[in-house]
């Protein structure tokens, strides 16, 4: 297939590579820490099946409405948005949804590619042996040294993004669909040779029992909503990627199933993660509860004592790079599919400049962690911290909210069959009930219990 310039010519060559770009948008960092670690906490076993509801009731059906819009608009969130309206006769304001999408991406692009950033350079700090029997304090001034230097940041930040636009820049077949033909694949070996290391690692067994011991006393109201969010977020939901992604799906692949793949796909690469993380850090009698700290000063100390470490730490950075590549590419396409289509553009020129303005605006990202720390933009929250706030929890539940709302009550019946092979009245009910309703609440649960502490502490209530 010849690439176009417009976006809406092209088409995944086969429903698989979809179902891989689409895991490969979903699998990030927050996979390879955040939901082990939530899991752990939130009462293991417990919270993994509930997690697993949400992901039907709450990250499915968002998920199945952003690609059957895509699909039917054939074109970027924003085109898509506008052309779906006008079939349903709506307002074109709702094109602003498309809007907030690609907005949404971009923000969240700016700052990921800092922290992908740090991923790079880990690999190489891991491979070279600077870790080998360190100290925690040795290895906890390395990550402190690398954020206090702004110039080290901004050179892996400038790596991360000149192999993202390289990709995105090529078309579809030829830089998305090959780009996932090479690292999912080589993302799914990587993790399978840290299982094998992490299982010989003397700590398997309290990894396990961390994550899927059923702690039933752990869970309450709250455990119900970081299962939702966790569901919401790790599908990249919100942001126009999925929207976009599925304008090249080809007519024969059938929506429901394919989503359900990948939402599965991408959930065993959470539990994967953690099986391969936790038993290193539990043989080194190391704390589990880091966050971020985790990933990078934990897990270095961890790999410098054991044995090959240096060559198992670097794959474990690879690994996160890898994911970190494919979560980029997926949150540069809408805005690249609108600006070449709006304005019949070389999508390589396309993608050079929104790299360029993405880069820029990722420096008050790296201001954040040195030179700028000490300035807030609202309340305690820095640069980073602000752009990270508005576009995770604000934005992102909005939009996803909107979307399926959108998708379920104001697209036409005929067009909503069509899409989802829904041949009953039961199934297409069902859909309305649980996609329609259930879903828009819980991301509303999710809205007000992310953005209530800014709220009150802004309000002094």
């Amino acid at each position: 297939m010849a690439i176009q310039d417009n976006s809406s010519q092209n088409r995944w060559s086969s429903r698989w590579l979809f179902v891989l770009a689409a895991a490969g948008s979903a699998v990030g960092l927050g996979n390879i820490w955040k939901f082990p670690y939530i899991a752990g906490e939130n009462g293991g076993g417990a919270f993994v099946l509930i997690y697993l509801v949400c992901i039907a009731l709450v990250g499915i059906p968002i998920m199945i409405s952003e690609v059957l819009m895509g699909r039917e608009g054939r074109s970027s969130p924003i085109h898509t948005m506008r052309t779906l309206a006008k079939k349903a006769g709506r307002s074109e304001r709702w094109a602003l949804l498309g809007w907030l999408g690609v907005i949404t991406g971009f923000l969240i692009l700016s700052y990921y590619a800092v922290i992908a950033g740090w991923a790079l350079n880990y690999v190489w700090l891991t491979a070279n042996g600077t870790f080998d029997g360190a100290s925690a304090d040795s290895v906890a001034q390395a990550f402190t040294d690398l954020q206090a230097d702004p110039l080290q940041m901004i050179a892996y930040q400038t790596a991360f993004m000149v192999v993202t636009i390289w990709i995105v820049g090529r078309g579809v077949t030829a830089g998305l669909e090959k780009a996932i033909q090479w690292f999912m694949p080589a993302l799914f070996i990587l993790l399978i040779v840290l299982l094998i290391y992490s299982f010989n690692s003397g700590g398997f067994a309290q990894g396990w029992a961390f994550m899927f011991d059923f702690k039933w006393e752990a869970v309450g109201p709250e455990a119900w909503l970081i299962a939702m969010g966790q569901a919401f977020f790790t599908l990249s939901l919100g942001m126009g990627t999925m929207m976009a992604y599925g304008a090249y799906v080809p007519e024969d692949a059938k929506l429901s199933t394919t989503v359900v793949t990948i939402a599965l796909l991408d959930t065993l690469v959470a539990i994967a993660a953690g099986l391969a993380i936790f038993p290193i850090v539990f043989a080194n009698g190391l704390e589990v509860s880091q966050g971020p700290g985790l990933t990078f000063v934990t897990l270095p100390l961890a790999f410098g004592q054991l044995p090959f470490g240096a060559l198992f730490g670097a794959i474990f950075f690879v690994l996160i790079s890898f994911a970190a590549i494919t979560s980029a590419i997926s949150l540069t396409e809408p805005a690249l599919a609108y600006l070449t289509e709006e304005y019949n553009a070389k999508r390589q020129r396309v993608a050079i400049s929104l790299g360029v303005v993405c880069w820029l605006l990722g420096l008050g990202t790296v201001f954040s962690f040195n030179i700028w720390s000490d300035i807030f933009i609202v309340g305690e929250l820095n640069f980073f911290g602000f752009v990270d706030y508005l576009s995770q929890n604000i934005m992102l539940p909005l939009g996803g909210m909107l979307i399926t709302i959108f998708a379920v009550w104001l697209l036409p019946k005929e067009m909503v069959n069509r899409q989802l092979g829904i041949s009953s009245t039961a199934m297409f009910w069902a859909w309305r009930i649980v996609a329609g309703i259930v879903a828009p609440l819980g991301v509303l649960a999710i809205f007000v219990f992310t953005i209530w502490p800014l709220v009150r502490s802004l309000f002094n209530l």
